[in-house]
């Protein structure tokens, strides 16, 4: 019954964008401390690759009879250009090095904007939850 209440939130799908915003800060932080080493190349893990196998998690979800879920709180409109500043934000610099510090600091601070606010809202979800369980009439 708990697992079915769990189930019927955005909770679930919460979890699974705090986890992969902590998997990608390890990865943009190791990129930032081996900035000065020559040869390193950047790394990162695919955000956009991560939103559609969460949106067609959702979707499988949304489509089981068992479980109603509410709207989808990552549902978001995607720039046109999105793809052409994707693929242009890459310079080969004379150290081999294929990303600037800046950049990676700035994914980092989007990815920590991303993690606090999936806390924030899994946060307002739990408190949902209790209220509605502790509620007295």
């Amino acid at each position: 019954m708990v697992q079915g209440i769990f189930q019927s939130t955005a909770i679930p799908v919460l979890e699974q964008v705090v986890n992969f915003s902590q998997a990608r800060h390890v990865v943009l932080a190791g990129n930032i401390a081996n900035y000065g080493t020559p040869g390193y190349r950047a790394r990162d893990l695919s955000v956009d690759n991560f939103q559609s196998r969460l949106k067609e998690a959702i979707e499988t979800r949304r489509q089981s009879p068992a479980s109603e879920s509410p709207g989808d709180p990552m549902r978001t409109a995607r720039a046109p250009l999105a793809d052409v500043s994707r693929e242009s934000k890459s310079i080969l610099f004379h150290d081999q090095s294929d990303d600037s510090i800046e950049l990676q600091v700035t994914e980092m601070v989007k990815n920590q904007m991303q993690h606090n606010l999936a806390l924030a809202i899994m946060t307002s979800q739990f408190r949902l939850l209790q209220t509605a369980i502790s509620e007295r009439v």
